[in-house]
């Protein structure tokens, strides 16, 4: 039964791309879209639920009054058959309708409310462009996108269990009393109205500050996750000390901030109390005033008496929900300003796959100074045949790194196009054209998963032997033989670590290397791909790259110009422009850019 419920809706089913609504109600709104048939339904059963409740309290005052009436001795003859009826309904219809509910607003919706919220954050920011993620803390990013599916589950559950019970019986409690006698009613009306006032005019205090704590609890997680991250750099520099402190900084203004919080919390405590003081003496003293005057009976004063005290003990309960209510808003809100952000780059609405017959590679007047008025690339036009090997080199800043990057659509460039096989890129879904390009970095971070997984991840339908082999052709497969992680998990099962950390530079090179080996696409980047490896295995892993090489559309950035002394072409860029362009024999002869970067690196002896 249990899970008949839970898969009412499937939390995990693939929406539209559109960025989520950035303001708090049209976001919840958007993600109680699969539930828009349950809420019908959870509405009517909580009223039904909340309607029992006030049937109790009447009938224990009704019960008072017949058993006065009749006594002892008449009382079970003249209304058994009643009150077994009740006792029936108390015992079976009423658990029925309780267990109901629950499943309802539990199995059917928070189950799948909250992981429906963190799937959806977290799939629009994989969707994000690399610039996004260089512009935040990771740690940051996590927690909003983790705290935004409990926010969102408790808000709604709250609202439907909570709120909408208690506005029924509130409102059950008026009708009551006023049936009793309207005299009675007025209080609770009165208390009504000041209790949603101030309730209200806290709960914005609480929005504003509860965003403010969230935001600064994000604060000190993304601050914490850097120094772990990147904990080797912190101990080598022997600054321990300075990320105390820098952790710290946050850390004091998240205690402030909470402090604040509670503040509220207490001002919001003796209000509530002080209104709901008023509440019971405006509404029992009445009622024993009238029943002195034999205008309602005992039972009625037991009724009201009852109805005002479980009023006074819910409306605590329900300033409390109101009050996470605001604080899930702040929670919310903060973390729309991650996840809520549009995807810089984007397909097409009539994007089509990309399919690379020739891998011929084209840029036109290509143009992109991350906007900025220099820097980046400046009106580059460059044709790489199908099959040609280009080196890319230049100094530092001179746009290598902007050309691939705005190749792999990592970007989009701000003038001119790129083409492939005469294909624009933009034109093109994201996926295929990545899916069409190998590359490996300088940077070669694994993910931390087992070693298999690392390699695999270049295709993942590849056969263990296929694995091996491209582990074997980067020169990785006798030391990966040799890997054991701490679970004892051991060869291409061991973990690697987060980022690769437990492997060395070389090692993390190597996997890099098979991964891209066994992905075997037509177009092939080497960003200093070799810059991790001892002398003996570099001379190793170019001879197997050239065998890489063939057959594919090669570019390869080096500064090491001795690691393309063997392309059909090589490109200099400088300041973001093409400044020499060809074999490199004939670059060494013309004694310019790319003869004096030969001549820094070789000594002086050219050739």
């Amino acid at each position: 039964m249990f899970r008949k419920f839970e898969n009412i809706v499937n939390p995990f089913v693939a929406v539209s791309a559109a960025t989520p609504p950035g303001t708090l109600w049209a976001y919840l709104w958007s993600q109680l879209q699969p539930f828009k048939k349950l809420l019908p339904i959870i509405c009517v059963v909580g009223f039904l639920v909340a309607i029992m409740e006030i049937w109790l309290i009447f009938y224990s005052g009704r019960l008072i009054d017949l058993m006065t009436e009749a006594g002892p001795a008449a009382f079970w003859a003249s209304h058994k058959f009643e009150v077994i009826a009740a006792a029936l309904f108390i015992l079976f219809l009423r658990p029925v309708m309780f267990a109901l509910n629950h499943l309802l607003l539990g199995q059917a919706m928070a189950s799948n409310l909250q992981e429906q919220a963190r799937w959806r954050a977290h799939r629009h920011l994989l969707g994000q462009s690399s610039s996004f993620f260089q512009n935040d803390f990771a740690g940051r990013l996590t927690n909003r996108v983790m705290q935004v599916g409990p926010a969102v589950e408790d808000s709604a559950y709250l609202s439907l269990e909570a709120l909408w019970f208690a506005l029924t019986y509130v409102f059950g409690a008026i009708l009551i009393l006023s049936d009793v006698d309207i005299r009675l009613a007025i209080p609770v009306v009165i208390w009504l109205v000041v209790y949603v006032v101030y309730v209200r005019k806290i709960a914005m205090r609480v929005a504003v500050a509860s965003e403010k704590w969230s935001d600064a609890r994000s604060l000190v997680t993304g601050r914490v996750v850097d120094a772990y991250a990147n904990i080797e750099t912190v101990k080598l520099f022997s600054h321990g000390d300075r990320e105390e402190q820098y952790a710290l900084s946050a850390m004091r203004r998240l205690r402030l901030r909470f402090q604040r919080f509670l503040r509220l919390m207490t001002e919001l405590e003796f209000g509530l109390n002080l209104i709901n003081g008023v509440l019971m003496v405006g509404v029992v003293a009445p009622a024993v005033w009238l029943w002195s005057l034999g205008e309602v009976s005992i039972g009625q004063v037991a009724a009201a008496a009852a109805l005002t005290i479980r009023l006074n003990g819910m409306s605590g309960w329900i300033v409390w929900v109101t009050i996470e209510l605001f604080e899930h808003a702040g929670v919310i809100r903060e973390s729309l300003r991650s996840i809520a952000k549009p995807q810089e780059v984007v397909d097409a609405p009539d994007a089509t796959p990309l399919v690379v017959q020739n891998a011929e590679i084209r840029f036109e007047k290509l143009s992109h100074h991350y906007g900025r008025d220099k820097g980046g690339l400046n009106d580059v036009t460059l044709t790489i045949p199908a099959g040609q090997k280009v080196g890319l080199v230049g100094r530092s800043g001179a746009g290598k790194s902007s050309l691939v990057n705005l190749l792999l659509r990592f970007r989009d460039a701000e003038k001119g196009r790129i083409l492939i096989d005469g294909k624009s890129i933009t034109e093109v879904t994201q996926d295929s054209l990545r899916g069409e390009i190998g590359m490996v970095t300088q940077d070669s971070s694994l993910l931390h998963r087992s070693v298999r997984a690392n390699i695999l991840y270049g295709k993942p339908d590849a056969t263990e032997a296929e694995m091996i082999a491209a582990a074997t052709r980067a020169e990785a497969h006798e030391f990966i033989q040799d890997l054991r992680d701490p679970q004892g998990r051991a060869g291409y099962s061991a973990q690697v670590g987060e980022r690769g950390v437990k492997l060395s530079g070389g090692q993390r090179q190597r996997i890099a290397i098979a991964r891209v080996i066994l992905k075997n696409a037509p177009i092939l980047i080497l960003d200093e791909a070799t810059s991790a490896l001892d002398s003996e295995v570099e001379a190793a892993i170019q001879k197997t790259l050239y065998g890489v090489m063939e057959g594919k559309t090669v570019i390869a950035i080096a500064h090491r110009l001795s690691t393309i002394a063997q392309m059909d072409r090589v490109v200099v860029l400088d300041e973001g422009r093409i400044v020499e362009d060809g074999p490199p024999a004939e670059l060494l002869k013309q004694d310019g850019l790319y003869a004096s970067l030969w001549a820094r690196q070789s000594g002086g002896f050219i050739g």
